[in-house]
């Protein structure tokens, strides 16, 4: 098995914190969860790393259905929005109904 013999270098960094966060990265620390308060800061950075690839996916996929739509309406493949709208309050209302009889 091989090792990676790469040193790992930490930087140590002064981060100024509101009284509120804090009292919450204490809060964190007394749990037991954490050991220190910079393995709660890594914690809180990895999340933020996480949502902002999860957002980005989100964005490529929105891009992807607004290219696909603008690609199907320059094809003439269209729909009466008043016509679509009606058709949705007619659907609920039926399930509403249906809801109401099986009460």
């Amino acid at each position: 098995m091989k090792v990676d013999s790469a040193p790992s270098f930490r930087t140590v960094m002064n981060v100024s914190l509101t009284p509120e966060l804090e009292q919450l990265v204490h809060q964190k620390v007394k749990s037991g969860r954490y050991l220190s308060a910079s393995e709660v800061v890594r914690e809180g950075l990895r999340l933020l790393e996480e949502r902002d690839h999860l957002y980005k996916a989100r964005l490529a996929e929105l891009q992807k259905e607004i290219t696909l739509g603008i690609e199907s309406s320059e094809r003439g493949e269209l729909y009466d929005g008043e016509a679509v709208i009606q058709e949705l309050r007619e659907q609920n209302q039926q399930r509403r109904n249906q809801s109401g009889a099986n009460a």
